[in-house]
Order: C-alpha cells, then structure tokens, then sequence
C-alpha cells in the first residue's frame, strides 16, 4: 500500500505539469480554433423548437455457473424532458429483453453483446422523437456486428448466436436508416462518454497526450460548439460481412459502409458545469444548418441538472440499463429455486449446478 500510495504522489506530480502545460497554451488553442473557422456559437445557428427527445441505452450480463452461463441484455429507451405544456410521447420507457441459458463458452460475450446492440438500435429507430440520443460512438455497431456475423455461424450451440442471426437483417436495416437519417424530421447522435479519436487534435497540433474531448472541456464557453468534421478514417478501411444466405442485404451492407465515411463530430458544452459532449451525427444532419440547430436546441434542453454530466434522456436509461449487472443473482436464485421445486434427485446437485463464482457485465 505504501508503494502505490508513493507512486501515485509520483503521477499526480506528472499530471500536475501536463495541466500546467495544457494551461499555458490555451489562449494558443482557443485562437487556432478561431482562426481555422471552428468556433461557433449556439446563437449563431438560430433557435428553432425545441424538440422532443428520446435517449437509449443497453448493457449485458452473463452469470457464469457451474454447469452453464445466464446470459442477458437489456435495451432501454427514455423519453426526455418535456415543457409542462407538451404531451408526451412514451409515458413509460420502453425496453427490449434477451435471456438465455447457454452452455459454457468463450464467444458468448461477442454475440451477446451484438444482440444488445442490435435491440438498442430497434428501439432508436421506433422511437416517435424528433432526436435520439444513442450511448454509443456511431460505428460501435459495425465493429460489433461485423465480429459476430463472423462468429455466429461457427457457433450456433449458443441460443444468442442464433438470435442474432435470425435478427441480423433487422438491425442491419435499422443501423443503415439511423446513419442515413434521410427523415429531416429525425435526428440521430451519438453521445459517447470516451472515445480516442483526436479530429481536432490532430489538425491543430496539441499534445498527443491529451484527447479531444478533455481539451475542448477547457476552451470552450457555454453557449459554444465546434463546426461539424469528418470522423476520423480508421487504420484500416471499414469493413462488414454480409450474412450468410442474406445475399440480397449485399446493398444494405454498401450502404452502411458509404454512410459510415460521412458520419460527422462537434463539440459542444450547452452549460458551465457541464464539461464538452462529443456529439456524432450522420451526414445529413451535420451538413443541414436547421438540422444541427435542432440537434443543439436538444441537447441545451436536455442538460439542465448540475448533476447529471451528459443528456438527461441517455443518463436515465443508463441508470435502467445498467441494473442487468447487480439483479444477476437475484435472477439466478429465482432459476435455482424453480429447478429445486420440479427437481426429482437431490437438491444438493441443483445448488451445487447453479453455484455462480463470477458475474460479467457490460455497457
């Protein structure tokens, strides 16, 4: 304990000058955003309606047992804050479920996982919102669903496997429209909490060490934004399988992978006590000036809580979302309990069947 606790007074004095560093040259970021057009205001892209808004979310769970694994994912959608003079649209939140029991295997998690996010993208399209917020970088789903779609073939013991096959050309379908976003009544972002990307970074030359999201938490004033730019192109080209004997999804596939290339970022902090959102959009909304208005007004109506450090939409259905981890063991005993009631042998066998020695989770 001693040596970690000296090693951290170690790092904190490392980290204390790369703050330091990081102050110094912010007068010289803040004018280079200037200078190369970056820096706008809210107020400057005009204050249309708000809109109504929906945030959506998902996690998975897998209960390792003894004799197999409980496998679940969760998809949950959350009406977002509305005038009192508004009617609302979902008055309860809306959920996708998957449960399954599967015997053990190392490739559960990346189908589970895929078919959390397949079920998130369902709901996102569903939903009756002018905006959804997705808790998500964009091209989250092609990297899952193009590593199952590999996968799950080879793997069709696992009842997740074949869900996300039977699903696959559902989700597809639904990923492609999210991207294109062709409905100008509809607007699709991606909120991700943390992502590596450095668009601006890289353009502007600041320290490799710190990332986009971190600097602009510094430069930018409430009310202000980044103009909308590319994604970042990827070490190697995008890539995603068309699934087997889905031959005729070969042209939803092209169109996910063109819609990718136009996805773009900005950068906006609506309040002062809110650090800067990393806002994804599709193309057709970065590159519509009334569309990105619409995106702005939603997300400075929707981060209005001191307390709540993203949109408040997305925050809820996190909360909701992320209970699939904790409530593992109480599912579990419940399933202990039904198997020990229709049980013919000894009970010992079933406790000893269902004893669970590790839970795994995630978003």
């Amino acid at each position: 304990m001693e040596e970690v606790l000296a090693k951290a007074q170690d790092l904190s004095q490392a980290l204390t000058v790369a703050l330091e560093d990081n102050r110094a040259a912010r007068s010289r970021y803040r004018r280079r955003l200037e200078e190369e057009g970056l820096l706008l205001h809210e107020a400057s892209l005009g204050w249309p309606p708000a809109p109504t808004t929906c945030g959506v979310d998902g996690s998975y769970a897998i209960e390792r047992l003894l004799s197999m694994d409980v496998c679940l994912c969760a998809a949950v959608a959350v009406e977002g804050l509305t005038p009192p003079s508004e009617s609302r649209h979902w008055e309860e939140p809306h959920h996708r479920v998957f449960m399954a029991g599967e015997p053990h295997s190392p490739d559960t998690a990346t189908v589970l996982r895929s078919v959390m996010v397949g079920r998130e993208l369902l709901l996102a399209r569903e939903a009756p919102h002018d905006m959804v917020f997705l808790d998500m970088t964009l091209t989250l789903p092609l990297i899952y669903f193009n590593q199952a779609l590999n996968l799950a073939p080879r793997v069709q013991e696992l009842q997740s496997a074949r869900e996300f096959l039977a699903h696959a050309p559902g989700y597809l379908r639904a990923y492609r429209d999210i991207l294109q976003a062709r409905r100008t009544d509809k607007q699709y972002v991606g909120i991700p909490k943390y992502s590596s990307q450095r668009e601006l970074g890289n353009r502007l030359g600041w320290a490799s060490a710190q990332d986009d999201r971190g600097m602009m938490s510094f430069l930018l004033q409430a009310g202000e934004l980044t103009r909308p730019l590319p994604l970042q192109d990827p070490d190697h080209p995008w890539h995603l399988k068309v699934p087997e004997g889905e031959e005729s999804l070969g042209e939803v596939v092209e169109e996910i992978l063109a819609a990718v290339k136009e996805i773009h970022i900005m950068y906006y902090r609506p309040t002062p006590w809110l650090p800067a959102l990393r806002v994804e959009m599709p193309g057709a909304v970065a590159t519509n000036r009334h569309r990105l208005a619409v995106v702005v007004q939603g997300l400075k109506h929707q981060c209005v809580a001191p307390g709540i450090l993203e949109p408040y939409p997305t925050y809820m259905a996190d909360r909701m979302a992320k209970a699939v981890g904790p409530a593992m063991p109480a599912f579990r005993q419940v399933i202990t309990q039904g198997v020990a009631q229709g049980y013919q042998g000894d009970l010992e066998e079933v406790y000893f069947a269902f004893h669970g020695y590790r839970t795994e989770t995630g978003r």
